[in-house]
């Protein structure tokens, strides 16, 4: 009996939405959901509000391997890889170039494809990766955009938790210098990510705000400032702020263009002083590569995910020894669930490695079913 033949799949669409007022300020609404949906343009839609899916994927042995996907799947998409995955055996795909056309929802099937492999062979998830060089993993708290008035006490409670770093969403609206002036006073020591997402629009916008956040003191780095395009203008940033500058290279957006050589490009042009790395497994081990070939640290982002992808974001950063700073690893935080039976566990701003085979984690059915709104399957 071929054991790791795939008989089936069950995917479950899920809205999990966020905790009261821990997104932004009371009374600001700013969605931070970057991609067009049915029609509305980007940055119209919180992301909490939109789907994602779950999926376990069945084995013949009766291994059930876990995926994820990223919010904005298609169902057809969905369901077609599905049906040309089933009766494949697992020991004979290979898992640097899977039978799967590049698209968003690539890296949910490739979760489950390594998962059941490491299953498999009843060890964890990060051996397949060359093994982890840490056992637990730097992560941070966030948050996007916050008033004045309130940032100081927001960032107070999570270093009160154990938290040395923070990540902001921000744009030119926003009083950057005054949020970081009042963590200075509320949380010393207390680091701070900028993460404008392009929207500081242009280099003079960008030096003026930086040399204002330099005489402050707290910010660690500022990722993608300005937008990707500019190039020159990051490398003309860098060279007139002590401030690093990183650009965030994030695969799942692959219909904006994103690819692995754009690590590369911002090298070539002197324009970066690290990254911030998204992707599914392989992906993220080649853009890990990168990094450390060209002695540069990275980070793990996310797009505030549930527990599938989290974990296998741990046991990606854990495998890669340029994946040095705090990874956005923060969905228990944001989330009113992460679907999983036990969470991860963090110690912040740790978050432990799981050791159990494949992933480490299992899903919680009774929260699964309690934010469900769609399920579907595929059988052999």
């Amino acid at each position: 009996m071929a054991r790791d033949r795939i008989v089936s799949f069950r995917f479950d669409e899920v809205v999990v939405p966020a905790h009261a007022d821990v997104i932004n300020s009371k009374g600001l609404d700013k969605p931070l959901h970057m991609l067009p949906v049915k029609g509305k343009p980007d940055w119209s839609t919180q992301f909490d509000e939109l789907s994602k899916v779950v999926m376990r994927m069945q084995l013949k042995g009766g291994i059930v391997a876990l995926g994820e996907f990223y919010r904005g799947h298609s169902w057809d998409v969905l369901e077609d890889v599905a049906g040309k995955l089933i009766g494949q055996r697992i020991s004979q795909l290979s898992r640097q170039a899977l039978p799967i056309a590049l698209c968003r929802e690539y890296d949910g099937f490739e979760c489950a494809i390594w998962d059941a492999a490491a299953k498999l062979m009843d060890v964890p998830l990060h051996q397949l990766l060359g093994g982890a060089v840490r056992d637990r993993v730097h992560v941070g708290a966030w948050s996007s955009h916050r008033t004045v008035e309130e940032i100081g006490p927001w960032a107070r409670q999570y270093a009160d938790r154990g938290y040395g770093c923070i990540k902001l969403k921000t744009d030119l609206e926003d009083d950057c210098i005054g949020w970081s002036e009042q963590i200075a006073r509320h949380a010393p020591g207390m680091k701070i990510i900028l993460d404008p997402n392009q929207r500081w629009e242009n280099l003079g916008e960008a030096k003026r705000i930086a040399r204002e956040l330099e005489k402050i003191g707290n910010v660690l780095l500022l990722e993608d400032p300005i937008p990707r395009w500019m190039l020159q203008d990051y490398e003309r940033l860098r060279s007139i702020t002590a401030i690093p500058v990183f650009l965030h290279v994030s695969l799942p957006y692959v219909y904006q263009g994103q690819r692995v050589y754009e690590a590369v490009n911002a090298l070539m042009h002197g324009a970066v002083d690290g990254f911030n790395f998204n992707a599914g497994l392989a992906k993220f081990q080649q853009l890990t590569h990168i990094a450390h070939a060209a002695n540069l640290s990275c980070w793990h982002g996310s797009e505030i995910d549930l527990g599938i992808l989290e974990a296998m974001y741990v046991h990606q950063a854990a495998s890669a020894v340029s994946c040095t700073l705090p990874s956005d690893i923060f969905g228990r935080l944001i989330r009113k669930h992460d679907l999983l039976k036990q969470p991860l566990n963090f110690n912040p701003p740790f978050v432990d490695v799981p050791q159990a085979p494949g992933l480490g984690v299992e899903l919680d059915d009774a929260a699964v079913e309690e934010f469900s709104v769609a399920g579907r399957s595929v059988t052999d």
